[in-house]
Parts: C-alpha cells; sequence; structure tokens
C-alpha cells in the first residue's frame, strides 16, 4: 500500500504534532487531514514552513505545560462524592461515567476538563472509593479519588 508523506499544521491524535513530518494512507490524507486544513503535502514549499511550525508548536507546548501543572496542581487528591441510586441488595442502577465524573468536577473545583482528559476504561458499576489518573495536556497527570455513594432517601 502506498503512503502519503505530510506536513502537519496542527496536533493530530495518533498521527503527530503541529510540524511534524508524518506519513499516513492516501485517503486518510486526501479525505479528512487536507480538507480540514490539519495538513499539507510534504513538498518543498512546505517543507519551508516546518521550522516555523515547530518554533509555533514548541511556544504552545511550554504554555500548555505551565497551564497543566496549574490544574494538576488544583486538583491532585482532590475527592468528589457522586450519589448513585441502588437497589436493596446495593447494587447501583446504571453507573458512574466519565461524564459524570467531569461533571461533578467541574460542579467543585470549577475546572471544565475534556473528556480525553479523564481515561476510564469502564465505567464505575459499585459503591466505594476510586482513584482517577487524569491525563492533562504535555504528559502532565494528576489523580483524583472518587467516592461512589448510595443515595440516601430522607
Amino acid at each position: 500500500m502506498a503512503q502519503q508523506k505530510i506536513l502537519l499544521l496542527e496536533d493530530v491524535d495518533n498521527v503527530g504534532r503541529k510540524g511534524d513530518l508524518a506519513t499516513v494512507k492516501p485517503g486518510y490524507a486526501f479525505n479528512y487531514l487536507l480538507p480540514q486544513g490539519l495538513a499539507l503535502i510534504a513538498n518543498r514549499a512546505a517543507l519551508r514552513r516546518q521550522a516555523t511550525l515547530q518554533e509555533e508548536r514548541r511556544i504552545r507546548a511550554e504554555k500548555d505545560r505551565a497551564e497543566a501543572q496549574g490544574l494538576s496542581g488544583r486538583l491532585e487528591g482532590e475527592t468528589i462524592e457522586i450519589e448513585v441510586k441502588v437497589d436493596h441488595e446495593g447494587h447501583l442502577y446504571g453507573s458512574v461515567s466519565v461524564l459524570d465524573i467531569m461533571e461533578h468536577l467541574k460542579a467543585k473545583t470549577g475546572i471544565q476538563l475534556e473528556k480525553k482528559m479523564v481515561p476510564l476504561k469502564h465505567a464505575i458499576k459499585e459503591t466505594g472509593v476510586f482513584d482517577i489518573g487524569l491525563r492533562l495536556k504535555e504528559g502532565i497527570s494528576a489523580t483524583v479519588h472518587v467516592k461512589v455513594i448510595p443515595h440516601t432517601e430522607e
């Protein structure tokens, strides 16, 4: 299979970062990356832009790293409580999802995270305390504690 060499104009998950040269399948390049303005065909003119793009990426990475470290400091060790309905045996009705965690974190800390920053493999389907590792920008991480407690009728 032929491959298409491209210069990335923006960060693209699982392909590369702004200013990188990457090799992708032609269909992906011509049907998605090029029309979306995320990449250019790697020709001489595009390669002259590479140094400028890499410098812009480096500056952005420094800013993102500083921002992520600040977020990490605010989120590290934070505990959120999520009340859930349970049956008489203690089994949850439904589950606690990434969106539930994001919503409760925003309500408690005021920090709006992106869905990809909360890498929860499976929804939480039982009560207890769970440590959730957050993946912030530029490889910075933080751990929050999610306490899933049964809803009590008053």
